[in-house]
């Protein structure tokens, strides 16, 4: 059984959203099991990411998802200190050889969420993660990568209810890039 994990925070419940549909996705491959993991104020110490369950999980995953809205060009603040607490895991190579992707939710359509996905791949890469970015082409007839993210799953939700935005089109999007790291990690640890 391969274990694909999506780590995120959510602001306004729009990353929820999307991190929902990219568990969507994953989980409609057989032989997957996900666990999505929200990153909360209560886990955040004196600035610190403390989460030992959530690690556990992470450690013993064979896929990590980072999503995060994007706040001024970046993940949000949660997001990054849960990112320098993965220290640990770094040390130990606990996450070496793991699938990672990640996902992002902005007001705009471009909003800088490149910068965003840009980070979780640093992030990603410092560990010695192989990346799997979307691989579908921008502006589909249904939707499907409306907004032209091809490093991985892009959102837009501005003001609107977590229950309007992200729209449709967006959420399949998360759940093609869900599917898509699920048949990767199979393939790469040779259960595929």
């Amino acid at each position: 059984m391969i274990t694909v994990s999506i780590i995120y925070f959510s602001g306004a419940g729009h990353t929820t959203k999307l991190a929902e549909a990219v568990a969507k996705g994953a989980g409609s491959v057989a032989g997957v099991k996900v666990q999505t993991i929200a990153i909360h104020g209560k886990d955040i110490i004196e600035g610190r990411f403390k989460n030992d369950a959530a690690f556990a999980q992470l450690d013993a995953s064979d896929a990590i998802v980072f999503g995060s809205p994007t706040y001024m060009g970046g993940p949000s603040g949660q997001f990054k200190t849960f990112a320098d607490a993965t220290a640990g895991s770094w040390f130990t190579g606990k996450w070496k050889d793991k699938i990672a992707s990640g996902f992002s939710v902005s007001n705009s359509p471009a909003g800088d969420k490149f910068s965003t996905l840009q980070y979780f791949h640093t992030l990603a890469m410092q560990h010695g993660m192989i990346w799997v970015g979307l691989g579908e082409m921008p502006m589909q007839p249904n939707g499907v990568n409306r907004l032209g993210a091809f490093a991985g799953a892009t959102a837009q939700a501005g003001q609107e209810s977590p229950e309007v935005a992200p729209n449709d089109a967006d959420k399949l999007t998360g759940e093609i890039l869900g599917r898509r790291v699920a048949n990767a990690a199979k393939r790469w640890t040779g259960q595929a």
